[in-house]
């Protein structure tokens, strides 16, 4: 059975969106910022949920969410996001982490019961999202005694990558069709905003 007050949620925002002009958190999308966007899908479907993003913790003011600064210093990307999602997590009794990229705004109903599903199904430590032929390395579901392994990975320099790292506990794929719209569809340009818009226009993506 899926316990779905064991699951925290978690939006990976931390990063620089040099081709948006800014930080894409705040890019907005159908009147709204990216980052309610993806606090919302969680929201509907974790027990609790905060933001990983580093910076001014300031900006954030209105979104009535923790954030979660890098616990391992130096730039050491989104693995080091998943590590303080973790650590935060676990000292408050989760279980798992769910993991979501802020530039991602129309994550399915069903996430996080389908990785979970999928977890267990396939008797695995994690679960990854999969669409097509793309695995969605940053949509996932992790357990959080992973943590103490990731800090010695990164503080060691040995690996930043998530999809990398992830491969070590030997996940399980979670499958999404790619039709009408990708739903893990990211957004890296303004040509990427501009369909955003058109899929929030002509699908029923509401939370």
């Amino acid at each position: 059975m899926i316990n779905s007050d064991r699951i925290f949620g978690l939006v990976l925002a931390g990063g620089q969106a040099l081709r948006m002009g800014g930080d894409k958190a705040f890019v907005m999308l159908g009147g709204q910022p990216l980052a309610s966007h993806a606090l919302r899908r969680l929201r509907a479907q974790c027990a609790a949920v905060a933001v990983s993003a580093n910076g001014d913790p300031a900006r954030w003011t209105g979104f009535d969410t923790d954030v979660l600064e890098d616990k391992i210093e130096g730039s050491r990307g989104p693995l080091a996001g998943v590590h303080a999602g973790l650590v935060y997590a676990r000292e408050r009794g989760f279980e798992w982490v769910v993991t979501l990229p802020v530039d991602t705004p129309f994550a399915p109903r069903d996430l996080v019961v389908s990785l979970a599903s999928a977890r267990i199904e396939g008797k695995a430590r994690m679960a990854v999202a999969v669409t097509g032929d793309r695995r969605h390395h940053t949509v996932a579901l992790w357990p959080v005694d992973v943590a103490d392994e990731i800090a010695r990975t990164l503080i060691e320099g040995q690996e930043r990558s998530v999809g990398r790292f992830g491969a070590r506990l030997a996940p399980v794929d979670a499958w999404w069709p790619i039709a009408p719209f990708d739903p893990f569809f990211n957004i890296n340009t303004p040509a990427d905003l501009a369909q955003a818009e058109r899929i929030l226009r002509e699908s029923d993506v509401s939370a």
